[in-house]
């Protein structure tokens, strides 16, 4: 029978914890039927990392590059740009094609691209495509572009370069899409785009942030149910992390059970996507109760995985894989 994301995933979402318990051991024995026992754990070098278990071999393998600088039109609330400043900058096709360069000469597999949004929802790319072209082609870089809204121009020159992967953020709600990141019908413009990427032929990988309604959760069963209608290559869940100077400093972040909640629904509607928990999400105590909630229901891999989560992976029989690059290539591995 058809798992209905927005039935069977609300009854989820109001499950009883001994209820849902019950349904996380079905979501992750579907997930070892699929998938095996291998767990992916990402650590892309935009931000340092060591466990126990792991440290990253380079501070240059998978960096983030903002072609806006620290710029940003769209000033969402939960951000207002301030996730650029740890990114490094190329603000013009010559600046792009030499940071790719000095990466690629320090040894690095690929990097991020991204940048901020115009008033519309667009990462400015359009400048950029034969300097995308030269990192994939020339340089032999992986290369992810963090897109925000498409139009067919935009597909033609990332398809044209040859990357290997588009991430989009998918917001459920049309509220939260215009009160926290100023988009009208965002929903169906985020599904708009999917769909020219999908049709494209280029690899997408959306992401859906649990919490965004300043921690509460609405709309994360829309966005999955929009993802669901076109085919990803994977797909990430992030949750809210409230940045200091934003209008949501002082916002409490979704609990680890809700987002564990969301991981299961989209692992039982997606059963043969491949499934991430991403980087974007709260650290401390929080972030090693999400991983526990994340292995049981079922993820194929985490980025920046605490060690407590690695050693409870090897209690359930996974076998943590690590890599330093973006979670968002899982399919390459898993397909």
């Amino acid at each position: 029978m058809r798992f209905d994301i927005l039935i069977d995933g609300q009854a989820i979402m109001e499950s009883s914890s001994s209820d849902f318990e019950e349904v996380m051991r079905s979501a992750y024995e579907s997930r070892r039927k699929v998938f095996g026992n291998e767990l992916l754990c990402y650590s892309p070098t935009a931000y340092p990392y060591k466990i126990e278990d792991h440290q990253q071999v380079s501070r240059h393998n998978f960096i983030s590059i903002s072609v806006t600088g620290t710029s940003c039109s769209l000033q969402c609330e939960h951000c207002e740009g301030r996730l650029l400043k740890g990114m490094e900058p190329a603000m013009t096709p010559d600046q792009l094609i030499q940071v790719c360069k000095e990466v690629r000469i320090r040894g690095a597999e690929g990097v991020l691209i991204s940048g901020g949004s115009d008033s519309e929802g667009h990462v400015p790319l359009s400048q950029f495509g034969e300097a995308i072209k030269t990192a994939t082609s020339e340089l032999g870089l992986k290369v992810v572009v963090h897109t925000g809204l498409v139009d067919e121009e935009t597909v033609q020159l990332l398809k044209e370069a040859s990357i290997d992967a588009a991430m989009l953020d998918i917001i459920g709600s049309r509220e939260v899409s215009e009160n926290i990141y100023h988009l009208k019908d965002g929903p169906k413009r985020m599904e708009q785009s999917l769909n020219l990427l999908y049709e494209a032929g280029i690899p997408t990988v959306p992401h859906v942030l649990v919490g965004l309604n300043y921690g509460q959760l609405g709309g994360e069963l829309e966005a999955l149910d929009i993802i669901s209608r076109t085919y990803p290559a994977g797909v990430v869940i992030i949750a809210l992390s409230p940045l200091r100077k934003t209008p949501m400093a002082s916002a409490s972040p979704p609990s680890a059970e809700s987002i564990g909640r969301v991981l299961t629904v989209a692992r039982l509607a997606m059963k043969e996507t491949p499934l991430l928990l991403g980087c974007a999400r709260p650290i401390g105590q929080h972030k090693i109760d999400t991983d526990s909630y994340a292995l049981r229901s079922g993820v194929n891999g985490i980025a920046y995985i605490s060690q407590e989560g690695v050693n409870y992976a090897k209690t359930l029989g996974l076998n943590p894989v690590f890599r330093d690059i973006c979670c968002s290539l899982a399919y390459e591995l898993i397909n």
